[in-house]
């Protein structure tokens, strides 16, 4: 559904009205289209250090302009502050206050990104202080930010370096228009085995301006719950990529979900995910099809609400079975076949109600906490290898469903993100092509938002 005020106060007198009367001021986000530039001015890196040089000498690989400090007056696309070296609260003064005169002169739509290692992989109690110090700041960032602008971090595991190409998959991703939506969050990357297939598909996207736009060349895709909104979406966006898309949804759904095929030159599969054969049928279809599966998007999911004392039976079972048993059941099967690509990508549709919880929805949050439990636990069985399962988390998405919320609870709904606005099902199908590309192959069990940043202190 149009967001009718943001179209408004983006044009000059309702604008300015709305300024005078300090009322939110949404922009238009800068979102991907193929064959974008990742920046049109220079960008900033901050920090010091080998990580902060051998970083700088690699975007000036991708033509990009480079600064290594701020020059007063001048516009930035983005601004990376790299503090992989902080080993005290004190390290951040002077990255965070540079930064600070940086994000005065980013351009509408620029990004601001930090670079650290993760708290868990110390025990040095100031180092710790200084990482976690590190994640608190650049969330405040994102709140700052106007004009479009976003902050986010990458969070470097293990001995996963500044330019290793996981880390440099996560850079380009959160510097496009793709994580438009994408808002005060953290990215954990760790390092691949070097030489292996992984690595080596990793290394082929992360490599400069000649990415293709179509990073998913020869894959295979499954999208359940594919015939209609975010589910067609994220079908639509996969084979735009350039895979071949398979889409799956009940036979209630079969004329939507036949339009949906035709429009991405996919298969359809009508199928119930709830089925014990479910997961069988879609490998026979990929494999009699295709030859094969490379990604698996879980999407199919439904609400029942009702306030918990008003819960019934019916309802309970029916959300959890379709939103989070049946991908138990289909991962097992999935994992056990050899249809399933070596170097397969599983992504899961969480969602914020999962994470924060939501009045009326006491079943749709615990299957989708449950989605993130099991993605979580579930990572341990792919860590190593070349596959991966992570989950987008969705937050206020302009879909039908959200549509048939009441005017003004919408408009509250949308104002309350750092973007001051509703995101698109095209955001979220955006994250979910980047988690199924082999530049994420060094991202596995994450959660990853899309939520414009809407849940407080996240």
């Amino acid at each position: 559904m149009a967001d009718t005020y943001l179209d408004l106060v983006n044009t000059p007198l309702p604008g300015r009205i709305a300024k005078a009367l300090g009322l939110p001021r949404p922009s238009v986000l800068r979102r991907y289209s193929p064959g974008e530039t990742l920046a049109l001015d220079p960008v900033l890196v901050a920090g010091a250090g080998a990580g902060a040089d051998a970083l700088a000498d690699v975007l000036l690989g991708w033509d990009i302009e480079v600064r290594r400090h701020v020059l007063p007056g001048e516009k930035l696309s983005a601004a990376v502050v790299v503090l992989d070296r902080a080993a005290s609260p004190a390290d951040l003064a002077a990255p965070m206050l540079e930064l600070g005169q940086a994000v005065r002169l980013l351009v509408p739509g620029g990004r601001v990104i930090g670079l650290l290692r993760s708290s868990a992989d110390t025990t040095n109690p100031a180092e710790a202080a200084a990482r976690q110090g590190i994640d608190g700041a650049i969330r405040s960032v994102a709140h700052e930010l106007r004009n479009g602008a976003t902050a986010n971090g990458i969070v470097l595991r293990g001995d996963a370096t500044t330019t290793d190409a996981t880390t440099l998959g996560a850079l380009r991703f959160l510097l496009s228009g793709r994580s438009a939506y994408v808002d005060g969050q953290f990215i954990e990357v760790t390092s691949l085995p070097a030489a292996s297939a992984a690595d080596l598909a990793a290394a082929d996207t992360a490599a400069g301006e000649g990415v293709p736009d179509q990073p998913l060349t020869g894959k295979t895709a499954v999208v359940t719950g594919a015939a209609r909104g975010i589910g067609a979406k994220i079908a639509e966006v996969l084979a735009r990529d350039g895979a071949r898309v398979i889409v799956v949804d009940v036979p209630a759904a079969g004329e939507q979900l036949a339009r949906v095929a035709n429009s991405v030159s996919g298969t359809a599969l009508q199928l119930d995910i709830t089925a014990p054969d479910a997961a069988a049928r879609i490998l026979d279809h990929a494999a009699q099809r295709y030859g094969g599966v490379d990604i698996v998007v879980h999407n199919a999911g439904i609400t029942r609400d009702k306030l918990l004392a008003n819960m019934d039976a019916s309802r309970w079972d029916s959300v959890i079975a379709v939103n989070i048993a049946s991908q138990l059941r289909m991962n097992e099967q999935l994992l056990a076949s050899p249809v399933f690509s070596g170097t397969g990508r599983i992504i899961s549709l969480a969602s914020t109600s999962g994470i924060a919880g939501n009045r009326g929805q006491s079943n749709y949050a615990a299957s989708k906490a449950g989605v993130i439990g099991m993605v979580r636990a579930q990572a341990a069985a792919f860590d190593g290898g070349g596959r991966t399962i992570n989950a987008v988390a969705p937050g206020f998405i302009e879909t039908d469903m959200t549509a048939k919320i009441p005017p003004l609870t919408r408009q509250v709904a949308r104002r309350l993100s750092s973007l001051q606005q509703g995101g698109l099902p095209v955001d979220v199908a955006e994250t979910v092509a980047f988690l199924a590309s082999d530049a994420a192959a060094g991202i596995n069990g994450q959660v990853l938002r899309v939520c414009g940043q809407n849940l407080v202190g996240a």
